[in-house]
């Protein structure tokens, strides 16, 4: 997969999964990389940037396999920023997809 396609796409999964509770870093690696081919190294830098934004928060939690973890939790204008990105991944879908049926039909017809 592009590697910009892949960057764009995983900050939709981030805030995703950080709608539906928050988690740390290693858990968001392993929950996406079971859908989406990507590294330990890939999410981090992203996780990085989101809190630079004001995207999401972070917190400390004791962890009984070690030191505490860091916990990441979507803040409110990461909210409205996934609303946003939703909105925009359903109209690109939906646009390539136009486009795709398009091309089949017409491959059909000359076939």
């Amino acid at each position: 997969m592009n590697i910009q396609l892949k960057k764009g796409v995983l900050e939709l999964c981030v805030l995703s999964l950080l709608q539906a509770q928050d988690r740390y870093g290693y858990e968001l690696v392993k929950t996406i990389s079971e859908n989406v081919a990507i590294s330990e190294g890939t999410i981090y830098p992203l996780l990085r940037r989101l809190q630079n934004d004001g995207y999401v928060e972070t917190y400390l939690s004791e962890s009984q396999a070690g030191p505490p973890r860091k916990y990441y939790r979507l803040s409110a204008a990461g909210q409205r920023t996934l609303l946003q990105l939703i909105g925009e991944w359903n109209g690109l879908v939906r646009g390539v997809t136009r486009i795709l049926t398009t091309v089949r039909e017409v491959d059909a017809h000359d076939s």
